[in-house]
């Protein structure tokens, strides 16, 4: 169910600004202290049971090494993901931060009433109230929930699993009414290694027990290793970073995106406005850096967490996942992303933000 609220912004939204208040109490004097140092139901298919996969891929999905696949929102539209769901033939597992899709919904009911083992994390800390209504009626239809466990801030990710065999990380919510307007990605990740890790952590979230990070060399985990890994990007790069999130108050990234462009790689950001970003892209234009601002969903809402390293290099590294650029994301939440470094993939990211800084305001 989509509300809007009193200003006509959306409830999906509004959660947004829940988050603000509850994350500028985790870092607002933090990110303070480093500006003043350093100066983003199937039309009648209620009884769908499958989807034929698509002949021919969207344009944002070029191959990647390993056979993994980038979808771009809202460019490549929300089916993909939908066939996706309706591929599994023994198990689906899916944690999720807000799902509010009644196409996306139909789709698991329809995937457990042909006897697929279907299991769902939900939030409850912060999207518990909004999250209800698809609880219950995945409940209903045969599907095993259960609400993520305290040991979180808030259990951010967005990703699922079919048959064991395909990952899907996203940054993206099942939330049908921001499709249209929200910039979002999304990677289909067939590598064993991260397939398997990822069902290890979705197991131990599901059960609500406590789980390392394991091993996979290109997923990025919060709580635990995100700062480190982003950082660990950020200090690499030699010649470009294109990077766009909804949220910018890590002292840690900010910091590295200063230094960064002090010296003298070409650093472009783009974002959706909010007032408690406005230092940081200050300090970062300041140092050399270049800042796009979009307002509301014009063009674009930025909801999508990306980084692109070097794009168009043979070195080059991008990131895609559910992590923002601040610490209740990167220290306190369940968060999962990935580091690409297919050619293709990585200057697909690239190209993404980049248009999306050309569409922007600059700051200030």
């Amino acid at each position: 169910m989509h509300m809007i609220g009193n200003d006509g912004r959306s409830a999906d939204r509004l959660g947004h600004d829940v988050r603000m208040r509850w994350r500028r109490r985790l870092g607002k004097a933090a990110v303070a202290a480093t500006v003043a140092v350093a100066a983003a139901h199937l039309a009648g298919g209620a009884g769908r049971t499958t989807v034929a996969a698509p002949a021919v891929l969207p344009a944002h999905e070029p191959a990647g090494a390993a056979g993994d696949r980038l979808l771009i929102e809202p460019d490549d539209g929300i089916a993909p993901i939908d066939t996706l769901l309706a591929a599994p033939r023994r198990s689906l597992d899916l944690e999720i931060y807000e799902l509010s899709d009644p196409t996306a919904e139909s789709i698991l009911a329809a995937d457990a009433g042909r006897g697929v083992r279907v299991r769902v994390v939900l939030d409850r800390h912060l999207e518990g109230a909004r999250n209800a209504a698809a609880a219950a009626y995945l409940r209903s239809s045969g599907v095993l929930l259960a609400w993520a466990g305290p040991a979180f801030f808030a259990s951010h990710e967005k990703a699922f699993v079919v048959d064991d065999a395909v990952a899907v990380v996203m940054s993206l919510n099942l939330v049908s009414t921001d499709y249209a307007t929200t910039r979002d990605a999304a990677v289909v990740d067939r590598d064993p290694a991260d397939v398997a890790a990822i069902e290890t952590v979705f197991a131990a979230d599901f059960a609500g027990r406590p789980v390392g990070t394991p091993a996979a060399d290109d997923l990025v985990w919060s709580p635990g290793q995100s700062a480190a890994d982003l950082v660990a990007l950020i200090n690499g790069a030699h010649r470009s970073i294109v990077a766009e999130s909804e949220e910018l108050s890590s002292p840690r990234v900010i910091d590295a995106l200063i230094q960064a462009a002090r010296r003298g790689v070409a650093v472009s950001l783009a974002m959706t406005d909010e007032t408690s970003w406005h230092s940081a892209w200050t300090a970062l234009v300041a140092a050399g850096g270049h800042v796009a601002v979009m307002y509301g969903e014009r063009p674009l809402y930025i909801h999508a967490k990306l980084l692109a390293i070097d794009a168009g290099e043979p070195d080059g590294r991008a990131f895609v996942g559910s992590e923002n650029f601040s610490d209740a994301s990167l220290l306190h939440d369940r968060e999962l992303g990935i580091v690409l470094v297919a050619p293709g993939l990585v200057d697909t990211v690239g190209r993404v933000v980049a248009a999306d800084v050309r569409a922007g305001r600059s700051w200030p």
